[in-house]
């Protein structure tokens, strides 16, 4: 198949939607299909090969700027291309280009409006430039934030629209009144305009059928997958230390916090330590400095972003691996690449969280994270088991090989090649 597969990135942060995005389009091409991966509002960051498209359409400069003043709306392309370059997108990026919900409900609204909105000479760009192109079999789009694309993107080339669901609830949420409502009624408006979606989680499935009003027969869930490469689930004996992991944005929906509060709790019982890793959005580095406050004269280190290979030896290095979400979580992403390791996972009873370990059997669902830890802590046979047993299951179930092959199955059933077998959720 010949796929074009739109992707967003997220400024300078690792995003758990565009590394999905990547491996998979990675995945589907060594299977021998055509994938070109489409970049929108600025260059994707993943720790791996990046296969995205060299050119970024809807740059993030661009965007904003046709938001904030009318003139930009109008300006030809040679004067867009300035701040369209990559180069250039990503040396504003990292100075805090914002990805922040509350700050951004007008531009939402506005890109949900598709050719009604302020962006309107985007589409025209990205159309023109897709008119150049082969026709492809099939286009996908990351995310329903971008729902307002598929009807012009089908009109153009008269080929189906997958779109992704993958977490942009947690966004939404966080929108202030008017753009919240404005936005989920311009995002449910056009459901119809896509011809089928695809899920990460059967939790997600079952949210966006209820949040977006999606018909549940036009969801098909596909797992998430990783690339197992480096990852090893041989684990060496414990230490006299017992070590606590998190890996995560560092930002309190993703519940450092949490963590920080149990493991409080659990210094008290013994020798124990806390290692967080993860990108630091620069509005949470306040947010980061409480949690060293608070832990201050207790072993907790902060390693920072970390490169993929610094991502493996980190998780290798740990007993048991928490990210006590205090939403609920869709993906779970870092769930399964710490199972990889054989490191054993004690997460709370909420999002895509219980599946993930039901699916796996790789560590405990609790309501009590002190406790939780505590069990695989004062019992290494557990902990042991927990990790093997996640660390098969991974290989077996939740390669990118595996989500590729599924994810393939729904795209040339939408596209109407042949029947899918990928599950649908109930």
């Amino acid at each position: 198949m010949k796929v074009l597969s739109i992707t967003a990135g997220a400024a300078n942060m690792y995003c758990g939607s565009c590394l999905r995005d990547n491996a998979l389009a990675l995945a589907l091409r060594k299977l021998g299909h055509d994938i070109i991966l489409l970049p929108l509002y600025t260059p994707t960051k993943t720790d791996e090969a990046n296969v995205s498209y060299d050119r970024v359409f809807f740059g993030g400069i661009s965007v904003y700027l046709q938001q904030k003043m009318g003139l930009f709306r109008w300006t030809p392309k040679l004067v867009d291309r300035l701040w369209d370059r990559p180069s250039v997108i990503q040396k504003f990026a990292g100075r805090g280009l914002s990805v922040d919900a509350a700050s951004l409900g007008a531009l939402t609204v506005s890109v949900l409006k598709g050719t009604n909105g302020r962006q309107r000479k985007e589409i025209r760009n990205l159309l023109e430039w897709l008119r150049e192109e082969p026709r492809p079999d099939l286009i996908t789009l990351p995310y329903t934030l971008l729902i307002s694309l598929a009807r012009p993107l089908k009109e153009a080339t008269g080929c189906p629209v997958v779109c992704s669901l993958q977490g942009e609830e947690l966004f939404l949420e966080g929108l202030i009144e008017p753009w919240k409502s404005r936005a989920l009624g311009l995002i449910r408006e056009q459901v119809n305009d896509v011809d089928g979606f695809i899920a990460v989680s059967e939790y997600e499935a079952r949210f966006m059928s209820r949040y977006l009003g999606i018909p549940p027969s036009r969801i098909r869930t596909v797992p998430l997958g990783i690339s197992l490469e480096g990852h090893r689930v041989e684990r060496r004996e414990r230490g006299e230390v017992f070590r606590i992991g998190f890996f995560g944005r560092i930002a309190p929906e993703k519940g450092l916090h949490v963590l920080a509060d149990a493991f409080q709790k659990l210094a008290k019982r013994g020798k124990c330590r806390l290692d967080a890793a993860g990108y630091l959005p620069p509005e949470h580095k306040a947010y980061l400095e409480q949690i060293q406050q608070k832990l201050s004269g207790l072993p907790f280190r902060y390693h920072g972003e970390v490169t993929r290979e610094e991502k493996l030896e980190f998780l290798q290095g740990i007993d048991v691996f928490s990210m006590p979400c205090t939403y609920d979580e869709p993906k779970g992403l870092p769930l399964l690449e710490a199972m990889a390791n054989g490191v054993p996972v004690v997460q709370p009873r909420r999002g895509s969280f219980p599946e993930i370990i039901e699916a796996t059997g790789g560590g405990l669902i609790v309501d009590d994270l002190v406790e939780g830890i505590a069990q695989v802590w004062d019992d290494p046979a557990l902990g042991a088991e927990l990790g093997a047993r996640g660390g098969r299951a991974v290989r077996e179930r939740f390669g990118i090989a595996r989500m590729a092959e599924e994810t393939l199955r729904v795209y040339e059933h939408v596209a109407g090649r042949q029947p899918s077998t990928a599950h649908a959720t109930r």
